[in-house]
């Protein structure tokens, strides 16, 4: 989430509704039904490192990777008033360089979706697939291209928060499975509002391209489900979870 400056500082009012509690508990369940031990695990993406706080409280060896300095601040923040010592690095998923391997590395909250194109989705699996010993698991999430026809489209979404208001506006572009997205905040200084402005995009991508664009990298066991589920992902599923495990 390279860039994102002025989201990193609302990230965690727009996302208040998401359970991260839930989501470290079904991350380890599922690494448990599928025999893979977690071992030293890499939060891909993190953020501003909500999951990885609540995997670190679970017993789990765990750092942080994200491409903004921005996100990467509130999340040793978060961490050190938690009095968790965790590493976080900056550093872009095609561009990952770790010091060494991993067992496990787990990427939520459709970040792969915000990877800018089909090439750079190529290039962080075989990024990750480098850095993950034999046998290794990647987890990680995607929006679908029902989400992005769907839900997402040229809709326009707006959220009242006691710390800002926001307008998210989206414009759909269905030949190309990408939606761009425009957030305008305004943030309440004293009697007034100061407003703020964040583009991204994000793409979908049909689940048999992700499959191949895996194995190609060396994965050789790849599992989808639905988002937080052990079933296969239905026709209407918005996100789904994908397992896939290393040669």
């Amino acid at each position: 989430m390279a860039g994102y400056s002025v989201f990193a500082q609302f990230y965690d009012s727009l996302t208040a509704n998401v359970d991260y509690s839930r989501r470290a508990d079904y991350c380890l369940e599922l690494l448990g039904r599928l025999g893979h031990s977690p071992g030293l695990m890499l939060d891909l993406a993190c953020g501003t490192g909500s999951l990885t706080l609540e995997l670190f409280r679970r017993g789990i060896d765990i750092y942080g990777v994200d491409a903004s300095a921005e996100m990467l601040s509130f999340a040793r923040a978060k961490s050190a008033d938690a009095g968790a010592d965790i590493l976080f690095l900056r550093q872009t998923m095609q561009g990952l360089d770790l010091y060494g391997t991993v067992s496990t590395v787990v990427c939520s909250l459709d970040s792969i979706n915000h990877l800018p194109g089909k090439d750079a989705v190529r290039q962080a699996f075989q990024r990750v697939a480098l850095f993950l010993e034999s046998d290794g698991y990647f987890l990680f999430d995607l929006n679908t291209v029902y989400k992005h026809e769907k839900i997402l489209a040229n809709h326009t979404f707006v959220y009242d928060m006691e710390q800002v208001y926001c307008v998210w506006q989206n414009r759909c572009w269905p030949s190309g499975g990408r939606v761009d997205i425009q957030l305008d905040f305004f943030a309440r200084e004293g009697s007034l509002y100061r407003r703020s402005r964040e583009h991204f995009s994000e793409f979908a991508y049909p689940l048999e391209l992700v499959t191949d664009w895996l194995r190609e990298a060396g994965f050789d066991r790849i599992d989808i489900y639905g988002e937080l589920e052990f079933e296969p992902p239905r026709p209407d599923c918005q996100r789904v979870i994908v397992a896939a495990k290393k040669k």
